[in-house]
């Protein structure tokens, strides 16, 4: 099974960006459509992005379209989540999540095959 590391979690402005990585091992990554999701104080975890096997597609919640980035380079088996535009309402704690599925809509948590541990961005006003 794949093992998943998140990284690059701070405190950021609103206005400002972050880019988030997540480092697979035990398994290849291009394997696996590669998600992040997120889930904010006190409310339940939501689906964020999702890019395809080889990086050719991908898929955003409404919420953070045009805003936010979804990539992966599977030569350093490592996907990123590159957010832009950084709003208070984005300060959560952000997870990456595999999956062997890809379709291009929103994603459940539980349908995920691997998960990491989550990293925490925090948005000031």
């Amino acid at each position: 099974q794949v093992q998943l590391v998140e990284s690059g979690g701070g405190l950021a402005q609103a206005g400002g960006s972050v880019r988030l990585s997540c480092e697979a091992s035990g398994r290849t990554l291009s394997n696996y459509a590669m998600n992040w999701f997120r889930q904010a104080p006190g409310k339940e975890r939501e689906f964020v992005a999702i890019i395809s096997w080889s990086g050719a597609f991908t898929y955003y919640t409404d919420s953070v379209k045009g805003r936010f980035s979804i990539s992966r380079d599977n030569a350093k088996n490592t996907v990123y989540l590159e957010m832009d535009d950084l709003k208070p309402e984005d300060t959560a704690v952000y997870y990456c999540a595999a999956a062997v599925a890809y379709y291009s809509g929103e994603h459940n948590w539980n349908d995920m095959d691997a998960w990491g541990r989550g990293t925490l961005v925090t948005v000031s006003s």
